[in-house]
């Protein structure tokens, strides 16, 4: 600012000594600055050889400040973004058993809210600029990189993350990645995508502790709830299976009629399913965790179930029968 008001002071002066009696200030003044300016317009008064020596001058002293202020600008433009990204790099660094998510496609934007409702801490890394973007304004951490990069999965804090998931776009991405943190982090729980079936034993051998198959799990609940309107929702508790499977089935009591105006002690669920009532979600959306055997159930009521799959199978087949 002090060089560009110094500019058209001299540049005024000078224009008001040149011209002579015809010039006023303000006359030299706005020569200056449409001078400076370059924006085309013609001379207030008629130069002499002096006078265009002199506009030549302050047009490149003009343009040649302007120029530098835009370089000073970008530059102090730059400084500040490293300024945000090296203070952003800074706060990750100091995390400790935190969460990191490769990819912020649709897998991972579920996966960063759920933690975040959660309250969880996580980073994510993401390789395009707009979903960081995207991911800055809703307020989480994320590093923009390649994450099959070791680098960029160090500066995400993989050394003292406790958790893992690889969720990128293919299977090749998603095997080097579960590879390369596995390699670095030895005790962090490992979870990787996978599209094709025939890569899961692949990314197990990688280091992964769980594969998910989006599609064959998605699959699986429209299944369920295809062939059980009465079904809720739906968890699989994948133990060996040499030893048991066990599930977790939300079952709407609203078609099941015989249960209405029964308490719980009195349903035989227990007794006839080897089933266990973990929950009750009321119609209000309230819900009691391990309800007391005296309530009475209704049509509003969602039973929790926990059993062996076979023995949910079986209940929610006695009772599609009635």
């Amino acid at each position: 600012m002090t060089y560009f008001v110094s500019v058209i002071a001299i540049g005024t002066s000078g224009f008001y000594v040149i011209g002579g009696d015809e010039w006023s200030l303000i006359d030299s003044f706005y020569m200056t600055i449409i001078t400076m300016t370059t924006v085309g317009f013609g001379e207030v008064h008629p130069l002499d050889d002096i006078g265009r020596l002199w506009t030549s001058f302050v047009i490149i002293i003009g343009v040649s400040g302007f120029l530098y202020m835009i370089a000073e600008f970008g530059a102090e433009l730059l400084e500040f973004s490293a300024y945000k990204e090296n203070k952003k790099k800074r706060k990750i660094r100091k995390m400790k058993n935190h969460y990191i998510i490769c990819g912020y496609g649709r897998m991972g934007a579920v996966i960063a809210k759920e933690l975040h409702a959660k309250g969880y801490s996580f980073v994510i890394v993401e390789l395009d600029q707009y979903k960081v973007d995207k991911i800055t304004e809703l307020g989480y951490q994320s590093i923009l990189g390649d994450a099959t990069i070791e680098k960029t999965l160090e500066e995400a804090g993989l050394h003292q993350a406790s958790g893992i998931v690889v969720c990128l776009n293919n299977d090749p991405d998603n095997l080097f990645v579960t590879l390369t943190a596995r390699s670095l982090n030895h005790e962090a729980f490992l979870v990787s995508r996978c599209a094709q079936i025939s890569n899961t034993a692949k990314l197990k051998q990688a280091g992964a502790d769980k594969v998910v198959n989006p599609y064959t799990a998605g699959g699986h609940r429209m299944t369920e709830l295809l062939i059980s309107p009465e079904l809720e929702d739906t968890v699989s508790l994948s133990l060996s299976q040499d030893i048991v499977d066990l599930a977790i089935d939300e079952i709407s009591l609203n078609s099941i009629h015989s249960l209405h105006g029964v308490q719980i002690k009195d349903s035989n669920i227990r007794e006839e399913y080897n089933l266990i009532i973990v929950g009750l979600v009321n119609g209000d959306g309230t819900y009691e965790i391990n309800p007391d055997p005296k309530a009475t159930l209704n049509e509003n009521h969602t039973l929790m179930l926990m059993g062996q799959k076979e023995k949910l199978e079986l209940f929610k087949e006695t009772f599609r029968k009635q």
